[in-house]
């Protein structure tokens, strides 16, 4: 069986989703006959390469909130995350993600999507650190045992960039406008951070309904029971 996961490096509920997805796959009976798909999702593509700014300053500008407001609302968003076991720095930095992920397609063809996954949102929400140059995503990516060399190569020569688009470009096909985004099987779609029960009874409905032939072209999955 297989999950696809569409999601954005800089978005906090992918990040606990992820965290209440390995807990719902860990209690799923057949957890060892799963396959998980990572897939790029860009939040805001617009964002300015190379020009980061704080989170709350974006929180402000975006939504119209004043600083205080800004701020306890990403200190709700911490007490949720850390009551999933997560560390979350509430005054970090934003920028544009599409390096990042040109480099999480690099891992996924050596093996090493999750491992570098999980390094880039600890790197970014509980040590608030730059995910958005290529010094730092290169020293990340030796953090999650990928060849720094390699991983700083295809930062600088643009590799993976058709792939991160495609990636994009099945998302809109697929209706996705919010992340993160699961796909079970090509049988269930859903977004959001759901709990680690749902997601167990997802993977569990899904496989009791038999295996696919593969992605409907075209078709969006159903949504979750």
């Amino acid at each position: 069986m297989r999950v696809d996961i569409w999601s954005d490096l800089v978005c906090p509920w992918c990040y606990i989703g992820k965290r209440r997805f390995e807990r719902g796959l860990a209690a799923f009976e057949h957890s060892g006959e799963v396959e998980v798909v990572y897939h790029s999702f860009e939040l805001d593509p617009g964002i300015e390469p190379g020009q980061p700014i704080r989170v709350l300053d974006m929180l402000s500008a975006k939504y119209g909130m004043p600083p205080a407001q800004a701020a306890a609302a990403e200190e709700r968003v911490a007490a949720m995350a850390a009551a999933d076991g997560l560390g979350y720095a509430v005054d970090r930095p934003v920028g544009n993600t599409f390096d990042a992920h040109r480099l999480m397609h690099l891992a996924g063809d050596l093996g090493r999507a999750e491992p570098l996954l999980q390094r880039l949102y600890q790197a970014y929400f509980a040590e608030g650190r730059s995910v958005f140059d290529a010094a730092s995503l290169t020293v990340l990516a030796g953090d999650a045992g990928l060849d720094s060399d390699e991983a700083r190569r295809a930062l600088d020569d643009g590799s993976y960039a058709d792939e991160v688009r495609a990636d994009e470009d099945q998302a809109r096909e697929l209706g996705i406008s919010s992340v993160p985004f699961f796909v079970i099987d090509w049988k269930y779609g859903f977004s959001g951070a759901r709990s680690a029960e749902l997601l167990t009874d997802a993977l569990q409905e899904a496989w009791d309904a038999g295996p696919t032939s593969g992605e409907p072209a075209g078709t969006e999955p159903s949504p979750a029971p």
